[in-house]
């Protein structure tokens, strides 16, 4: 297990210098000119090129890029054309939002989808697996931002049940208000990835209590309760956690549509905010902290799919 690991932390070094080149050089093929966000009215071919040599624009896209990851290297990913808040700044405000929509709607989503998954399996095609299959299919064609408009609207709008946008309350500020605002973008989040994790997990445990060291401890006289937990749930869950790593991942910086409609000002909300205004330094910023984000939530996924199934390393 030892050099499967040290195999992927090199193969994680070296994503992670790719994820940087790419954020870097995309990001400069978006249109517009960032001396043009800034200067504003004062925008003339003068004027832009003084600021231009004035940030190093002028220089080859390579150079660029050499001085730009030596700033990140030191701590500074760059400051906002617009708004002058450093980016680092910017993402310290906005990943707790993202921290707690991302722990909150996948502690729903586990909550919910295991049990789910583990009743439906004991007993495959009969009233509670079918029903559970014929509401997993129908949310499973509603994505986010079509269930999201609609529980916003009828929750926070109409029915008063949770707070409306622009209302949400920092953890550090007061704890009630802050779970308050959360559990209704959490809920919206969480719909998605309980159909996965319900269908991945009930059909991989479908399987395994199929086999013969399920019958063994069957012939034991253990208990249907005792077998699931401690026999069919770890060698089921492989695919769980592959997929839920693939989620989590998924969230960061995907939660735009709930930060949008609450005016959430997490990752996702910050990062079209910037597109939207060509604050190229922000994006370049934050879809390199994201991305390395994303790169290693999967090394340690990986890490944990290694520990709950060693087969895989040897593999």
């Amino acid at each position: 297990m030892g050099t499967y690991i040290a195999k992927r932390f090199v193969l994680l070094l070296v994503i992670i210098f790719l994820v940087s080149v790419a954020a870097f050089f995309l990001v400069h093929l978006l249109p517009g000119n960032p001396a043009v966000a800034i200067l504003g009215p004062n925008d003339t071919p003068q004027n832009a090129a003084i600021l231009n040599h004035q940030l190093g624009l002028d220089k080859s896209l390579w150079v660029q890029y050499f001085i730009w990851i030596g700033h990140v290297f030191g701590g500074n990913l760059g400051q906002s054309f617009t708004t002058h808040q450093a980016t680092t700044t910017i993402l310290a405000n906005a990943f707790p939002i993202d921290i707690e929509l991302i722990v909150f709607s996948q502690l729903m989503a586990f909550l919910v989808a295991l049990p789910m998954a583990m009743t439906a399996s004991r007993r495959p095609n009969r009233l509670f697996d079918q029903l559970s299959n014929g509401v997993a299919f129908g949310m499973l064609a509603l994505p986010p931002f079509v269930v999201g408009p609609v529980l916003v609207l009828l929750f926070a709008v109409h029915w008063h049940v949770f707070p409306g946008p622009a209302s949400y309350v920092p953890l550090t500020q007061n704890f009630g208000s802050n779970i308050h605002t959360m559990l209704l973008p959490s809920i919206v989040l969480a719909l998605g990835s309980i159909v996965i994790y319900f269908r991945l997990l009930r059909n991989d445990l479908i399987a395994t209590l199929q086999e013969d060291f399920i019958t063994m401890a069957r012939s034991k006289g253990l208990s249907d309760r005792r077998i699931m937990w401690r026999h069919a749930l770890r060698p089921s869950s492989v695919s769980l956690l592959a997929s839920a790593g693939v989620t989590i991942s998924g969230l960061i910086a995907g939660t735009f549509v709930v930060e949008l409609l609450l005016q959430l000002n997490g990752i996702g909300f910050e990062i079209i905010s910037a597109i939207n205004q060509d604050d190229y330094t922000v994006v370049q910023g934050i879809t390199l902290v994201v991305a390395v984000a994303i790169v290693l939530i999967n090394f340690v996924v990986d890490f944990i799919l290694t520990v709950v199934d060693p087969r895989i390393a040897r593999d």
